[in-house]
């Protein structure tokens, strides 16, 4: 989707650049846990009000023109969490789904999973294929969900299809590679956002984010507003990106 001229004079009022706006943001949302514990409450309840910060990225997004963005939702890691929270955090997701596929297609966002999502309750399953479904044909955002997803399962995955589908080693390479990962098709993002303040990247898009920028920022992700995410964009426009060295003069290239 090409920047309306909406989107263009939102960016000059906040003083961005329309021109380097980020195709792509991907965004790890931590810090639910702290937020609720601040406040005497179970991590459930910090859960819930992330819900409203997810609107607040997405909407975020769209008026500066962002094509696609990630929330890393769940990982494979967080399995290991507690049955209760686990249980919890699935119902929040098929509740919140069924709340808003429709106020999401009204906007023009598309809906994808990332992820083993077989390893899904089915009920998460069938609430995820219906909003996929009924999405498909939007094309302002691309909202992409990453569920029971981590890097290194990403990869071996990857390995597993291109041994099924018979590739030889010396047809690998990093476009290979590329191809038969769960990110097929969509861009690798140009900014991480992580909130909370903690500093890593927890397993997440390893290979997609090699020339990534990262924004950290303390704020618990409960907090998180627009007003924060035009941070790290201003933050972004202040980068001199370098590819293997050389500045990227026009933002768009990758120079290897």
């Amino acid at each position: 989707m090409e920047q309306s001229k909406a989107m263009v004079d939102r960016c000059v009022s906040l003083g961005l650049d329309p021109n380097r706006i980020p195709k792509h943001v991907a965004i790890i949302m931590d810090g639910n846990g702290r937020w609720a514990k601040d406040r005497g409450e179970s991590r459930v309840f910090g859960h819930m009000h992330g819900v409203d910060s997810v609107r607040s990225a997405i909407e975020g997004a769209m008026e500066l023109g962002v094509r696609y963005l990630t929330l890393y939702a769940f990982s494979t890691e967080n399995w290991n969490r507690p049955k209760e929270e686990v249980d919890a955090l699935m119902n929040l997701l098929v509740d919140t789904l069924l709340r808003e596929v429709k106020e999401l297609s009204d906007k023009g966002v598309r809906l994808r999973t990332i992820g083993d999502v077989a390893s899904l309750p089915s009920s998460c399953q069938e609430q995820l294929a219906l909003a996929e479904k009924s999405t498909e044909n939007e094309t302002n955002l691309d909202l992409i969900l990453a569920l029971s997803y981590s890097s290194k399962w990403e990869m071996v995955e990857a390995i597993r299809k291109m041994i099924a589908s018979g590739i030889r080693s010396e047809e690998i390479n990093p476009e290979v590679i590329s191809e038969n990962l769960s990110t097929h098709g969509i861009p690798d993002p140009e900014l991480m956002i992580r909130t909370s303040g903690e500093h890593r990247i927890s397993n997440f898009l390893l290979w997609q984010m090699a020339y990534t920028e990262f924004h950290f920022t303390s704020v618990l992700w409960p907090d998180f507003r627009k007003e924060n995410f035009y941070e790290a964009m201003h933050d972004f426009q202040h980068r001199e990106r370098r590819f293997g060295g050389l500045a990227d003069t026009n933002h768009n290239v990758q120079i290897q």
